[in-house]
């Protein structure tokens, strides 16, 4: 069964930047994985939820504290800008499918 097929496909393109993260992070959620892909599709689940992606409801209402204690449990020194990194990330996906809706 693909776990994706209930997405908008436009919206999980790899030509957006960041699809591949948002992807995962939705599969990882669906499996109640609690991943960085998955807490950083948390963070922004409302915008997300705006842009129609259907984002499961995940354990934490903390996902950027639990998302920071995941990196820096893996490695403390390189935390901080890694967690940039990825929510960069997600801001620029969320950026690039907003303007893919309107035009």
């Amino acid at each position: 069964m693909n776990e994706m097929a209930h997405y908008p496909s436009s919206l999980l393109s790899e030509d957006l930047p960041g699809s591949d993260l948002i992807a995962a992070g939705l599969s990882d959620l669906g499996n109640g994985k609690a991943t960085a892909a998955a807490l950083a599709t948390s963070m922004a689940a409302p915008r997300l939820r705006a842009l129609g992606l259907d984002v499961p409801l995940a354990g934490s209402t903390e996902a950027s504290h639990a998302l920071y204690d995941l990196l820096a449990s893996d490695d403390p020194r390189s935390a901080h800008s890694r967690y940039n990194a990825i929510t960069r990330r997600i801001a620029s996906f969320a950026h690039a499918a907003e303007r893919a809706q309107t035009g």
